[in-house]
């Protein structure tokens, strides 16, 4: 058999797969966390939707709460105390946890979400099969109702919680207390909420000061 005159050779070119350049979130909108009028707005657009309690209920716990979305997908029944009318927050991250207040229209919502879930689930949270929701889920409907919303920008759920740090520090409470609510571990993460508080300053003129 002939011997063949052709040989392998390595190519001249290398092809390369191209990694997708994520743009900063400041590219993408000018803040990272939601107003109360915004967050109305969200819930307002859930109402339409197929499970539209289920979502509202979720965006409302997210905000009132400050939980990240993996919280709120690994939430479950045991611990909300309907008698006591208090919700114990476990925190991922190596977080405090912490017992909040459930205010009423929340634990309406929460009853009626319990009364109305088929099939029954110890996790709070379920998708139409039963099974518990999703982070992805979470973002993915977060999102979709962002845009029904008319928000403007891209709405993601890690919004809700800086939302609820703002919206708390607003309304004048200390660095310490808020610390505690949301769990973090170094205040260092709480300041960011209460240096840029819109009531920081409001002593600082009166209307009769040049």
């Amino acid at each position: 058999m002939a011997k063949s005159h052709l040989r392998l050779t390595t190519p001249a070119t290398e092809k390369r797969t191209v990694t997708p350049v994520r743009r900063p979130n400041a590219h993408l909108r000018t803040r990272e966390y939601l107003t109360a009028g915004e967050v109305e707005r969200l819930l307002s657009a859930t109402k339409g939707n197929r499970w539209g309690h289920r979502d509202g209920t979720m965006i409302l716990v997210a905000y009132r709460h400050g939980l990240r979305a993996s919280e709120l997908a690994d939430l479950r029944w045991d611990q909300v105390d309907f008698a006591t009318a208090t919700l114990h927050v476990r925190r991922v991250k190596h977080g405090s946890p912490s017992t909040h207040p459930i205010p009423g229209d929340e634990l309406r919502r929460l009853r009626r979400l319990q009364r109305e879930q088929q099939p029954k689930s110890s996790f709070v949270f379920t998708s139409e099969r039963g099974a518990p929701f999703t982070t992805a889920g979470f973002a993915r409907m977060v999102e979709r109702a962002g845009v029904e919303a008319n928000l403007g920008f891209k709405a993601h759920p890690h919004m809700l919680r800086h939302a609820c740090g703002f919206a708390l520090a607003a309304k004048g409470h200390d660095t310490r207390a808020l610390q505690a609510y949301l769990g973090h571990k170094n205040i260092q993460h709480t300041v960011l909420y209460t240096e840029l508080s819109p009531t920081r300053f409001k002593d600082f003129w009166r209307g009769d000061d040049l």
